[in-house]
């Protein structure tokens, strides 16, 4: 059970930091479609490099490694109670090395466990068959795409599709709805596992087993297959593009499976996947709990950076924390920015406290950074970011204006922008929103310089915590201006018009 133990920790490891080669590929295809100067192409340019980054490290592609879901092939006879146990111990071990963020909390009292483990987590699947090795396959789905997934009972009325009749054209027009209501929250481009069919759970199931298969084969049934490829004949013309920023590339994959439902359902169940679509899986040998093979993925695989900095062009804004009235309303949506200078990171659990309580540090003029970082403290007990991407802000819009009013923060840093309340502080206060890139976990960990400190560490753990953070030319675009504009309203309120004629054909 050590070898075993160790060599699921490898696959931890390896599936947080490694992307597999099919998903490589699909990358390398959507950027060389997008002009490489757009804000798509740009954000591809991000990804790309960070995608090398945490290959070369061994730290997460992305700082949310979501809810690890191990599917688990074992020969006949085997004890599987042993095999679970070594499972759990390796999610524990790859935590402490930081190739997990601890993302384990208690439904009903909000404590972190601080290791990944409790009733739930790690999600574990076993599987008999007649094969004398042991498959593990595992899947590190954020959080982010995870509040995409969406589940469809037909016939219903669709937003911009209309009616989605019990047939497979009903089917299709899910499926481009799903991705227009993921946007740029569920870090597009994206990849779709879906469901048809089933009941509520068993649906939802199958639609993440479709997850497993490669982007590059094809549908054994040829309904499926011919849905699949219409879907993904059709979708980009959505025009969401890379982080909702709009552009010509906004799905990587569509991946169909079916299961026989009840008379009165007719599901379809939807796992909407972000770009850092981390699964990998390894053959085990039984007697050694040695790695015999691993699937998904080579050994030394291209370098997918097209060179070794941030796509700059020289006319990105330089501004440092805090930050001034004028600095912030001399700023339009479409600029790129590079920050400098103290940050806070606050996510769900910060902005309710805020709400009724002060602010331990003084926000007039700074920016409140959506993250929830990867943080290892060293031997000295200094803490040190492992990394930190931005999180889903749209889950802040309840709060976010109270905030923005309240204590006078002039910047929001996140990803997938804000409404229409926050939009209205924006302008109110003299504020904006930078959109940083999803999943961008090692680029923006580079971007930061030092920790200063941390606060409500005990109370909310480590992904809620308030890290105070010294950052140096953090890349961020504004997408939403003190002037009324917003770059999210407009890719929504264009892909609404694209998805209607789509479903009209």
């Amino acid at each position: 059970m050590q070898q075993l133990e160790e060599s699921l920790v490898d696959l931890i490891s390896q599936t947080a930091s490694n992307m597999p080669d099919d998903v490589r590929r699909a990358i390398k295809r959507a950027s060389d479609r997008e002009d490489a100067s757009s804000k798509a192409g740009q954000a591809l340019a991000i990804i790309r490099r960070n995608i090398d980054m945490a290959h070369e490290s061994i730290l997460p592609i992305c700082q949310d490694t979501g809810m690890p879901t191990f599917e688990v092939y074992c020969p006949v006879g085997v004890n599987q109670i042993p095999v679970e146990a070594a499972i759990r111990r390796a999610v524990e071990g790859a935590t402490r090395l930081g190739r997990l963020r601890p993302n384990s909390v208690d439904s009903i009292t909000g404590k972190n466990s601080g290791n990944n483990l409790g009733a739930g987590t790690p999600v574990i699947h076993f599987h008999q068959w007649e094969q004398d090795e042991m498959e593990v396959r595992l899947l590190l789905k954020g959080g982010g795409c995870e509040n995409k997934n969406i589940q469809y009972s037909l016939p219903m009325e669709l937003l911009g599709a209309g009616r989605a009749d019990r047939s497979l054209e009903g089917v299709y027009k899910c499926l481009l709805h799903a991705v227009y209501q993921a946007q740029g929250q569920g870090c597009s481009v994206g990849v779709l596992g879906v469901c048809v069919g089933g009941d509520r759970t068993s649906g939802y199931q199958h639609a993440k087993e479709q997850l497993f298969r490669s982007l590059d084969d094809t549908n054994s049934i040829p309904e499926l297959a011919a849905i699949e490829e219409r879907v993904m004949g059709v979708v980009d013309q959505l025009e969401i593009g890379t982080m909702g920023f709009g552009g010509n590339v906004t799905l990587l994959g569509c991946k169909v499976g079916v299961q026989n439902r009840l008379p009165a359902s007719y599901f379809v169940s939807v796992a909407y996947n972000c770009w850092a679509y981390r699964r990998l899986a390894v053959r085990v040998d039984i007697a050694t709990g040695a790695i015999t093979k691993w699937l998904y993925r080579s050994e030394n695989p291209a370098r997918l950076g097209a060179d070794e900095g941030l796509p700059v062009t020289g006319r990105e804004v330089l501004l440092n924390t805090p930050l001034s009235d004028e600095a912030v309303r001399s700023l339009r949506v479409g600029d790129v920015v590079l920050l400098s200078g103290n940050i806070y990171t606050g996510r769900d659990e910060l902005h309710k406290y805020l709400l009724t309580h002060d602010s331990p540090v003084d926000l007039q003029g700074g920016a409140i950074y959506h993250c929830g970082p990867v943080m290892l403290k060293d031997e000295d007990g200094k803490w040190h970011v492992k990394a930190a991407g931005p999180t889903t802000s749209m889950r802040e819009e309840p709060y976010q204006a109270e905030i923005l009013r309240k204590f006078g923060v002039r910047a929001v840093i996140g990803k997938g922008g804000m409404g229409a309340r926050t939009l209205d502080a924006l302008r109110e206060v003299g504020a904006v929103y930078l959109n940083a890139i999803g999943g961008a976990a090692q680029v923006y960990a580079e971007a930061v310089t030092d920790v200063d400190g941390v606060h409500f560490l005990d109370e909310f753990g480590v992904p809620e915590a308030m890290w105070s953070l010294q950052v140096d030319k953090l890349y961020a675009i504004v997408t939403m201006d003190t002037h009324g504009n917003s770059l999210h309203a407009q890719v929504d309120q264009d892909s609404l018009a694209h998805l209607r004629e789509l479903a009209a054909v």
